[in-house]
């Protein structure tokens, strides 16, 4: 059999049409309403009102701290697969692709423009079939500008991501990486508190 004819599609794929899709009626209907909530709602509201997005999202089944920050620009893909601890940061235009879990730590941040994206496709068949793992970003870990972090990803306490890095692979506790495949730059080390001087 030919290249060409593995690609062609079968007459049962051409009777049957594209492979259905792997998430249930409730899961879209609940993404449906969720899509207005953040069109109508959500990504209206003025900067300061973190408080009123946390409440949003609650509705939807995310589990915030209260001191939880979450940009209006930001886009959730599905609330109740987002965990964020005390005084953590999704930024402005983040794209938090929680089809699976994401769970922030305690002061984590995800600057503007970084894309948590846990889902992914299984290459071994022609359909692609939708894979999904959990990211975890662990306390005061930092994910940089624009750095995209794929599916099953722990970034590591105390970790920092560099602006426009790509993770595929979990990134040991404070460790500085950076690149497209991200690797280890350095051990991160902290200095004294200027203000402690």
């Amino acid at each position: 059999m030919t290249s060409s004819e593995i690609l062609a599609p079968t007459g049962a794929e051409r009777a049957e049409g594209y492979p259905a899709s792997p998430h249930s009626l409730a899961n879209r209907a609940a993404r449906a309403a969720w899509g207005v909530v953040w069109l109508v709602l959500f990504r209206p509201s003025p900067k300061i009102m973190h408080g009123w997005r946390r409440f949003l999202l609650r509705l939807f089944g995310a589990r915030i701290d209260p001191s939880a920050k979450v940009h209006a620009s930001a886009k959730i893909w599905a609330p109740w697969n987002l965990e964020m601890g005390y005084e953590s940061c999704l930024s402005a235009h983040v794209d938090c692709y929680c089809v699976d879990k994401v769970k922030l730590g305690a002061f984590s941040v995800v600057s503007q423009y970084s894309f948590l994206c846990t889902a992914s496709h299984d290459i071994r068949y022609l359909h692609l079939p939708l894979t999904t793992a959990a990211i975890t970003i662990g306390e005061r870990a930092w994910v940089a500008a624009d750095a995209f972090v794929g599916p099953g990803v722990t970034v590591g306490p105390g970790s920092i991501i560099g602006a426009r890095s790509t993770v595929m692979k979990d990134v040991a506790p404070w460790s500085v990486m950076a690149g497209n495949p991200a690797r280890l730059v350095r051990t991160r080390t902290l200095a004294s508190d200027p203000s402690e001087r």
